[in-house]
């Protein structure tokens, strides 16, 4: 597959509460800019004016994002992952399921697992009856199966996945050694040549990366995922991970 299936189901916003802070900072900075030019004159109305439009341009970097941005990337990861379709694929924070059902559209015996703990901050309207939903929107009903559980303990035995997925999921773990645990727990449940791709922020990949060669895992790759995951900006730009679980 080499293009994008269309998206039907509703797949809502990732951290809700980011995109209003960037948007309403966008709005009162016009006001401001608009007040200050009344009142001071234009001169003085310069510097409102140009932080007004960097927060403008940060909420439409992020809407974009969450909303267009990262099913475009993902779906490009999964073009390059070549999945043969009888894979036993786990999604880790799977929300609403725009990357599990992605991958169960790829699958024609394999199966798709999801596991979240349905956190609405992390993702509006974040439930795992939403994800079924959404499942039956994308034709996928009969290729997933969704459990809440956390990604430090997976409900999982040890190797029984071809493939483990993350999209910004694993940096909402803190502290960092918290986060490690999920790593772990993600290369248990891969087999022996499991593959692993994980997205994330705030330079996040670059310590699973550390910590993957820890755990003696190869292939461990880290590249940029380009803008269309910038959440707010090349500031909060994302990374991909990738590694091979040794035979």
């Amino acid at each position: 597959m080499t293009a994008q299936a269309p998206v039907r189901g509703s797949y809502g916003i990732d951290s809700p509460a980011t995109l209003f802070g960037l948007a309403s900072a966008a709005v009162l900075l016009t006001a401001a800019t608009i007040a200050t030019a009344v009142l001071a004159g234009p001169a003085v109305a310069v510097a409102p004016a140009v932080l007004a439009v960097v927060f403008l341009f940060s909420a439409g970097c992020y809407l974009h994002a969450t909303k267009r941005g990262k099913f475009r990337v993902w779906a490009e990861i999964l073009d390059e992952a070549g999945l043969r379709g009888d894979e036993r694929v786990l999604d880790l924070g799977c929300g609403r399921g725009a990357v599990l059902l992605a991958v169960a559209g790829r699958l024609t015996t394999g199966h798709a697992v999801g596991v979240d703990l349905w956190q609405t901050r992390d993702q509006s309207g974040n439930a795992q009856d939403t994800t079924e939903r959404n499942a039956s929107a994308e034709r996928v009903r009969d290729r997933i199966e969704l459990h809440t559980g956390d990604l430090r303990e997976l409900p999982f035995g040890d190797g029984e996945f071809d493939v483990v997925v993350s999209s910004l999921a694993i940096h909402n773990i803190s502290p960092a050694a918290e986060r490690a645990k999920a790593i772990e727990e993600a290369v248990r449940v891969l087999r022996p040549g499991g593959r692993l791709f994980v997205v994330d922020i705030f330079g996040t990949p670059r310590a699973y990366r550390d910590h993957l060669t820890e755990l003696g895992v190869t292939g461990i790759q880290v590249r940029p995922a380009g803008w269309r995951m910038w959440w707010g900006g090349p500031w909060g730009s994302s990374e991909l991970v990738t590694a091979v679980k040794p035979e």
